[in-house]
């Protein structure tokens, strides 16, 4: 029987759940490639020799059975969701890991969309038989939507199926958490890979619509230019950080063995660990060398493990995120934030030390974690395709104009930070000439830089949170430049000459009307390239 296939990718497991009309959601077993408790699939790969050409690669469960975690080489593929859709240039994958900037591609080497298009060309072909997929459904981070939507269309291109979907992760996660349309929700997603706190307003409520998924293909036709008309789930304000899961069992490693915190085998029992310790107040693990040293056995308390994420600085670092997300709902006009729940994702939620900073950073509110590992995938089949995600800006736009006063060019901020697109009415900014004479405004643009980050660095392997100091606000300009206007005459200084009308449409990108001042006509409408 025809139903809906939902694919949660994520950094270290992917979720595959499975509907048929109206009978109940499930998680979709793989074999040989899932797990049995719970019913995961690891997002893993391995190439022999790291060319994926003429073999058939191992996936999931496949590559842990045959240890393949614990060796080092070119042929473990990993970490590879969260650059999908990311920014060109990131790197390629290889040697267990993500690269972290370019550098020349091994024989066969995978992009991160590559390794993302295998693994669902695997998935598919493992369904089991009778199951017949009429519509697939991904869920996508909100900082790589737009990208994840560009590579889900080329990537699922030749899978027999006649309609395609896309849900943000967050609005997918509440929804397959239960709770109703209209809900305010801080979802708290803690991968493998990546920390990402959202603050979002789930369509509907009120006699509104609920959400839906966005339609990226029906009946076998791609709707790309297609008019469709979709509905949004609106994200107050998010902020991330590149450090998950798997750091923490750096950390783990690093605390009980400093001689040996690059060893592959005790990063596996680091995990495990870790995992243990999510359920008792001590683990125990034999581990043994991958030099050939005698096995040893690794104890871990709860209260020790407590101590070691403090010591690493990550409750100062989720309390940053979390003022960021904050920051971003006053920007919105929110001074008093009503959530009604607070969802958090991922493996690494379980964690009891999570568990109650959440509850001690939002007191009184419900805490809505039954369902951690599923939620996404469960959502993502509740939700019918049609909407599109109302995103915010993660870093904003200027444009450089000059200061009479001053005498100095200064960078005039657009649109902010945490700024929700697309834009419901124009910004609106009218310009002088700075000279007699003049026959054109040239448009300066550029990204405001962030005044204080954190950023994650690695000493003697171990990844370390670093805070970098504030500064003097800093705006880095396209590298693009964007044309001139021209004037049909002259202009004079100091008189204003140019009413400029800036927006941002469905795709992100900026959008600028002008009108004439002097000669009151309007000038064609440019399209001046893509925001984030």
């Amino acid at each position: 029987m025809p139903g809906t296939l939902a694919i949660d990718l994520g950094s270290s497991t992917t979720v595959v759940a499975w509907q048929e009309g109206a009978e109940p959601a499930r998680l979709l077993p793989l074999p040989p490639y899932s797990l049995e408790a719970p019913c995961v699939v690891p997002s893993l790969l391995w190439l022999h020799g790291g060319d994926p050409k003429g073999q058939r690669p191992l996936i999931g469960r496949q590559v842990l059975e045959a240890g393949l975690t614990e060796q080092e080489g070119p042929g473990l593929i990993r970490d590879f969701k969260r650059q999908i859709g990311a920014e060109p240039g990131s790197g390629h994958l290889g040697g267990g890991h993500l690269g972290a900037g370019p550098r020349p591609a091994a024989s066969g080497a995978l992009t991160p969309e590559d390794a993302g298009a295998l693994l669902l060309r695997q998935l598919w072909a493992a369904l089991p038989a009778g199951i017949t997929p009429q519509r697939l459904v991904l869920t996508a981070p909100i900082e790589t939507y737009r990208g994840y939507r560009s590579w889900l269309q080329a990537a699922s291109r030749d899978l027999p199926v006649e309609e395609v979907a896309l849900v943000d992760e967050p609005t997918a996660a509440a929804i397959g958490a239960g709770l109703p349309p209209g809900s305010r929700v801080l979802v708290i997603d803690l991968g493998g890979g990546t920390i990402d706190l959202s603050l979002v307003t789930l369509e509907g409520g009120e006699g509104r619509a609920a959400p839906i998924a966005q339609l990226l293909r029906f009946a076998g036709r791609e709707l790309e230019r297609s008019g469709q008309a979709l509905r949004t789930a609106r994200v107050i304000g998010k902020a991330g950080l590149a450090l998950g899961g798997r750091d923490l069992d750096r950390w783990i490693a690093a605390d009980l063995g400093p001689e040996h915190s690059g060893d592959a085998s005790l990063l596996q029992a680091a995990e495990r660990l870790k995992c243990q310790l999510s359920e008792a107040e001590e683990g125990l693990q034999l581990w043994s060398p991958s030099d050939g040293g005698p096995p040893k056995a690794l104890r871990l308390s709860r209260t020790r493990f407590e101590r070691l994420l403090e010591e690493r600085g990550l409750g100062e670092q989720l309390d940053a995120l979390l003022e960021q997300v904050w920051a971003a709902a006053r920007r919105e006009g929110l001074a008093e934030i009503r959530l009604d729940a607070v969802l958090p994702v991922g493996g690494s939620s379980r964690i009891p030390w999570i568990r109650r900073w959440i509850e001690q950073r939002c007191p009184g509110v419900p805490l809505r974690g039954e369902r951690p590992v599923e939620a996404v995938a469960l959502g993502a089949l509740a939700l019918t395709p049609g909407v599109r995600l109302q995103d915010v800006l993660a870093r904003g736009v200027s444009l450089r104009c000059w200061d009479r006063r001053s005498g100095r060019h200064h960078w005039h901020p657009l649109f902010v930070p945490g700024q929700t697109w697309p834009t419901e009415r124009p910004l609106e900014l009218v310009l002088a000439c700075s000279h007699n004479g003049q026959r054109e405004l040239e448009l300066i643009l550029g990204e405001p830089l962030d005044e204080q980050r954190s950023e994650v660095i690695f000493e003697a392997g171990v990844p370390v949170l670093r805070r970098r100091p504030a500064g003097a606000a800093a705006v880095e300009p396209w590298a693009s430049p964007v044309p001139s206007l021209p004037l049909a005459r002259p202009g004079e200084q100091g008189v204003d000459r140019l009413r400029l009308r800036f927006s941002i449409d469905a795709q992100a990108q900026l959008l600028l009307e002008a009108d004439d001042l002097a000669e009151g006509t309007p000038l064609p409408p440019r399209l001046l390239g893509p925001v984030r």
